[in-house]
Order: C-alpha cells, then sequence, then structure tokens
C-alpha cells in the first residue's frame, strides 16, 4: 500500500480474501438452499431473495463508499424553458 495522503489502494491478498469470503458464502447459501427439505417453490423463493440481499448490499455498500468519498454524479442538463404555445 502507498503511504501517499488520499491514497486508498486494497492489497492484492485483502481482495482475494474477500472475493474467496463471499464465493464460500454463496455456495454455502446455495448448498443448504438445495439440500433443504421444502418444496421447489420455497428453495426457488428462498434463492431469489439471497440474489435480491446480494444485490442490494453491492448498491448500498457503494452508496455509503460514494458518500464517503464526497462523489456526486454530473449535474442534470437543464431543461428548456416551457412555452405552451410553441409548435413542435
Amino acid at each position: 500500500m502507498s503511504d501517499t495522503p488520499g491514497s486508498k489502494q486494497n492489497t492484492a491478498a485483502f481482495y482475494g480474501q474477500a472475493v474467496a469470503s463471499f464465493a464460500v458464502a454463496m455456495a454455502a447459501t446455495a448448498i443448504g438452499i438445495y439440500q433443504l427439505s421444502a418444496d421447489a417453490w420455497v428453495r426457488g423463493f428462498l434463492a431469489i431473495a439471497v440474489l435480491y440481499l446480494v444485490t442490494s448490499s453491492f448498491t448500498l455498500a457503494k452508496v455509503i463508499r460514494d458518500r464517503q468519498e464526497g462523489v456526486v454524479g454530473p449535474a442534470p442538463a437543464p431543461s428548456p424553458p416551457y412555452t405552451p404555445f410553441e409548435k413542435r
């Protein structure tokens, strides 16, 4: 890692551990849902719920990171003035 102020770079080992941890957690959850003694629709519902939780977690993490870093999106383009009698 760099000691430069403002530089926040993760190491390759940290990145690898995060990816491996995510993969193990998803695999364990998938195996657990597959081995569950319930109807197929119950297992399907749980699988969809897990996928929804994963995607919303990624979105939440990105929003929190952006807020902490002070990142804002591009300014919206100004809309043209409203003229009710203009023919288009």
